[in-house]
């Protein structure tokens, strides 16, 4: 098993996806209006995915899967990730608006889906953990209304990373959607969870274009770090070194 990630996909389908015809395809929010290299991403990721990407492989994907407000709505972007190889695990972003209720968005899921919230997925002895995260104290952008949503996602976080201590776990990889410091990678209250709990790989996205410079070195404080963001990952699922390789 082989271990990939990919966050941000956007994906917002009218209707149900054909790979073998993608002029058919109707998008509700055309992503070129964040630049040329968004025009027809969903064709990028497909092609890219399935020359990557095979059955036994993990996905992982830190949140903004679809545009989608409600979760009927969300139906033809999860159905488009049912179609490609792999076990996908995600964890929600600031745009997922479909994913309010944890219970409905698991029955309607495809088989190969699966979702973290105030708990973990195993895989063997890799735990795979999260939360959304938020504006970390400290940013630019962080607000005294943020620090609410700052400690929720802590408070997520840590249960989910409760959930692994009475287990078997050579490994962790933690699921966030924002990055876990803000634009100045002061150390915080996530990253003293990480180090409490052993985590040894760290997966965001949600920086896109110029914001991609802010993002965080691939090594601090002991634990490895991961942006991939689709269009910084050129839309292809991004290889994942873990302490063991592969699984």
């Amino acid at each position: 098993m082989k271990i990939y990630a990919i966050g941000d996909v956007h994906l917002s389908f009218r209707k149900q996806a054909n790979p073998f015809c993608w002029d058919s395809a109707e998008i509700n929010k055309p992503m070129e209006l964040f630049g040329e290299k968004w025009r027809e991403h969903y064709r990028k990721i497909y092609k890219n995915w399935m020359g990557t990407v095979e059955t036994g492989d993990l996905v992982l994907m830190p949140g903004d899967i679809s545009w989608a407000l409600k979760l009927h709505e969300a139906k033809f972007d999860l159905e488009f990730l049912g179609l490609l190889p792999g076990t996908i695990l995600c964890v929600a972003g600031n745009h997922d608006y479909w994913w309010q209720s944890l219970t409905q968005v698991r029955a309607v899921l495809p088989q190969n889906i699966k979702v973290i919230q105030n708990d973990h997925i195993q895989c063997g002895n890799l735990a795979v953990c999260g939360s959304r995260g938020w504006w970390c104290p400290g940013s630019g952008r962080f607000k005294t209304e943020d620090l609410k949503i700052y400690r929720r996602e802590l408070l997520r976080m840590e249960n989910s990373l409760q959930g692994v201590v009475s287990k078997k776990i050579e490994d962790i990889i933690v699921l966030i959607h924002f990055m876990p410091t803000n634009e100045f990678h002061q150390k915080n209250e996530f990253i003293e969870l990480f180090q409490r709990y052993g985590v040894n790989t760290v997966i965001y996205s949600h920086l896109h274009g110029e914001a991609a410079r802010l993002r965080l070195p691939d090594s601090a404080w002991g634990i490895n770090f991961y942006l991939v963001s689709a269009d910084y990952v050129d839309f292809t699922p991004f290889a994942i070194e873990t302490l063991k390789g592969s699984y």
